[in-house]
């Protein structure tokens, strides 16, 4: 059983089913292309004014507010 090994063993046994769980059509250039348009089509929409960013601050806050326990 894989939990019986040392941790580096078992680290090793993920390592391993996590990059079997990739597609092997992933080719890395093509997936930095596409993050690339991504990214630039997303600058655009910022610039342009079609997308209005929330401050850091404001997201960090609402995150809060979401994960303080709520009493019934």
């Amino acid at each position: 059983m894989a939990l019986a090994l040392p941790p580096d063993e078992r680290a090793q046994v993920a390592n391993a089913v996590l990059a079997s769980l990739d597609d092997p059509a992933d080719d890395p250039a093509e997936v930095r292309t596409a993050w690339t348009a991504e990214l630039r089509a997303r600058i655009d929409d910022i610039r342009s004014g079609r997308v209005q960013p929330i401050p850091l601050g404001q997201v960090k806050s609402g995150l809060a507010e979401h994960r303080t326990p709520r009493h019934r």
